[in-house]
């Protein structure tokens, strides 16, 4: 029923959110999540017909001019930047698409299910895991993940907005990272490829290939569905500014059919 006090709009519930997006696969559309830095994009975006509008701490640098991984540095209070932005700029302009709060689960200075609280309560209809350490590798990553800020904390966090009834759609960089989000309750589950490619800000030569891409989006799909699986999964695509690399996308990843829980070849 959507919002239960104007009938309209946020916050939706988790099974509201999931059949809007059922019903956008049974008009054979692709679902799409777009990233809403200020009001004014968020307006847009709606109006372009994304499904899902997503709020993340980055966004805010990047209206600045800045780049993406910003929002994973200590530049300021990521979960707070999200929540500012939905209250004061995003959530008073949308009218119908749920709008989803980035969290950063890793931050040790929040009791996570207060927070999720909080969250719900300001009228977002769900959550992302971002900041996200999925995506860092290495000596640090291993660092993070023996000093408390494991990615392990993010599994964590989708089930505990599970409980709350709150919509989750998550990033993952590994199979192994997609069936634990699976198992942790995620809704939609996202493959990851790096950060924004082209324009003023993106990356250049910090890239994976287009075919690297529909791998990993792949090998994603195929580790959930092993496991009590997500309502959809989606690929994260880093470079949407070329036509030619959406067509990619939707003419070599393997379709999932919900259906059946089976991925195969797209046909024609």
């Amino acid at each position: 029923m959507a919002n239960p006090w104007t009938g309209k709009g946020n916050p939706y519930t988790r099974k509201e959110v999931i059949e809007r997006l059922r019903a956008t696969l049974r008009r054979g559309e692709p679902i799409i999540a777009a990233g809403a830095g200020t009001g004014i994009s968020a307006k847009f975006i709606e109006k372009g017909g994304a499904d899902l509008i997503i709020i993340y701490n980055s966004g805010r640098f990047r209206m600045s001019g800045h780049g993406s991984t910003c929002g994973l540095m200590a530049y300021g209070d990521a979960n707070a930047i999200a929540m500012e932005i939905g209250e004061y700029e995003v959530l008073p302009v949308v009218e119908e698409a749920p709008v989803i709060c980035g969290v950063h689960a890793t931050d040790p200075r929040r009791r996570m299910w207060h927070w999720l609280g909080r969250v719900k309560e300001m009228g977002f209809s769900g959550v992302n895991n971002f900041p996200t350490h999925c995506i860092v590798d290495g000596h640090f990553r291993q660092v993070l993940e023996e000093t408390g800020m494991s990615v392990k904390k993010e599994f964590e966090m989708v089930a505990l907005a599970r409980k709350m009834d709150l919509f989750t759609i998550v990033y993952v960089a590994k199979p192994e990272e997609a069936k634990a989000m699976a198992e942790a309750g995620a809704d939609a589950i996202i493959a990851h490829v790096g950060t924004t490619i082209g324009g003023a800000i993106g990356v250049k030569e910090a890239v994976c290939t287009l075919d690297d891409a529909v791998e990993r989006g792949d090998l994603a799909v195929e580790a959930d569905l092993l496991q009590p699986h997500a309502e959809a999964q989606l690929q994260h695509w880093r470079d949407v500014s070329q036509r030619t690399a959406i067509q990619h996308a939707f003419t070599h990843t393997s379709p999932w059919d919900p259906e059946t829980n089976t991925t195969g070849p797209r046909p024609g």
